[in-house]
C-alpha cells in the first residue's frame, strides 16, 4: 500500500513542479521517489518518513540557493526601457492640475508626466527619465546648469 501511496505522491508532485516550474514541488517529488523505494526495498513507514524528510530537506538547503542565484538577474530590458535617457517631443502641453499631456517618441505617442510636476509647452524637447505603464516621465531637455542635452 505505500508503494501506491509514494508512487501516485511522487507523480503528483513531479506533475505540479513540470505545470508551475517554480522549484517548489521538485524537492519533495525525489524526496517521495526515495521513499518509493526505500518501501520497495522493505523498508518501515518509519524509514519511509525519514528518508522523505532528510532527502526532501537536504536537497531543498543544498540546491535551492544555488538555483536562486543563477535564476536572478537575468532580466532583459524591455524596448519601453532603453527610450530612458531619450528625447522626446511634447505634442500636448503637460499641465499637472488639468491632467494632460502627450509626447511622441520614435512615432508613437504617449500620455506624458511632468517629472517634477511642472507645465512643459508644446514643442519643448523632453528626457524620459521613467516610463510606468503607458506614461512618460518625463523632464525638458535642458539641465539645470542650462547645457543643452543631446537629442
Amino acid at each position: 500500500m505505500e508503494l501506491i501511496i509514494w508512487g501516485i505522491l511522487c507523480v503528483i508532485l513531479f506533475v505540479a513542479e513540470a505545470m508551475t516550474c517554480q522549484l517548489i514541488s521538485i524537492w519533495f517529488g525525489v524526496g517521495s521517489l526515495s521513499a518509493f523505494f526505500t518501501a520497495l526495498f522493505g523498508g518501515g513507514l518509519t524509514a519511509q518518513l525519514i528518508v522523505f524528510i532528510v532527502v526532501s530537506a537536504a536537497l531543498l538547503l543544498l540546491t535551492r540557493p544555488f538555483l536562486k542565484k543563477l535564476m536572478v538577474g537575468k532580466t532583459e530590458a524591455t524596448n519601453a526601457d532603453l527610450d530612458i535617457g531619450e528625447c522626446a517631443i511634447i505634442l500636448e502641453e503637460v499641465d499637472p492640475a488639468a491632467g494632460t499631456g502627450r509626447a511622441r517618441r520614435n512615432g508613437i505617442d504617449w500620455i506624458a508626466v511632468s517629472e517634477n510636476g511642472a507645465r512643459i509647452p508644446v514643442g519643448t524637447t523632453v528626457v524620459i527619465k521613467q516610463i510606468q505603464g503607458a506614461k512618460l516621465i518625463v523632464a525638458p531637455a535642458e539641465s539645470q546648469t542650462n547645457q543643452k542635452q543631446t537629442c
